[in-house]
């Protein structure tokens, strides 16, 4: 999509905006900045999920693992995840974690893995919250919330838009577009433009 086209789209669902949820799939986005070449951070982000919901803080939800190391036992985050989910906290997100996994691994240089999975916990959140919005943003490449949307579209008319990065979409949003459960797919890479232009007005 071209700046024109960018600049329609945003304007067109200005008035959406109220009855919005976001959906932020952080594991996923992150893995964005091998095919972008710049990374998206959580500021950027922020930035970016303004021009798609205003208003209630709940509506803007941020999903990622709480990482306290490989000691099972252990009650204190990493100083990376501390700083991730405070970060994202601060920049009006409703932050939902859970706990990382590490699972032992042959074929990891480290000896183990590292494994959170909160597909189950934005399905939930999106049915619970369904009477607070009447479209959704997802931020995520991955397919394993299409049941979710096609329940959420066939059974209470919600409408779904998919924010990834080229080279990371699954075939199952594909299809969900092809089949109308999905409404639009949006590139970040295409608003890298946008972004740029943001921090040039916060920087004036």
């Amino acid at each position: 999509m071209n700046q024109g086209g960018i600049k329609k789209f945003l304007d067109d669902f200005q008035n959406k905006r109220e009855r919005t949820i976001v959906i932020v799939d952080f594991g996923n986005v992150e893995k964005w900045k091998y095919g972008l070449g710049w990374r998206m951070g959580v500021r950027e982000l922020a930035s970016l999920v303004k021009h798609f919901t205003c208003g209630k803080r709940f509506l803007r939800r941020f999903y990622y693992g709480a990482d306290y190391g490989p000691d099972e036992k252990s009650t204190t985050l990493t100083d990376w995840s501390k700083y991730m989910l405070r970060t994202a906290d601060l920049n009006g997100f409703e932050v939902i974690d859970k706990q990382v996994k590490y699972i032992h691994s042959l074929d990891n240089v480290h000896g183990f893995e590292k494994k959170c999975d909160l597909d189950v916990e934005m399905a939930v959140d999106l049915i619970r919250e369904r009477g607070n919005y009447d479209n959704i943003v997802l931020f995520s490449g991955d397919g394993d919330l299409v049941t979710a949307l096609k329940y959420l579209n066939d059974e209470y008319d919600k409408k779904a838009i998919v924010m990834s990065a080229r080279g990371h979409i699954g075939r199952e949003i594909i299809d969900a577009r092809r089949d109308g459960v999905v409404s639009e797919i949006l590139y970040a890479d295409d608003f890298e433009y946008r972004l740029n232009m943001d921090r040039f007005r916060k920087n004036r």
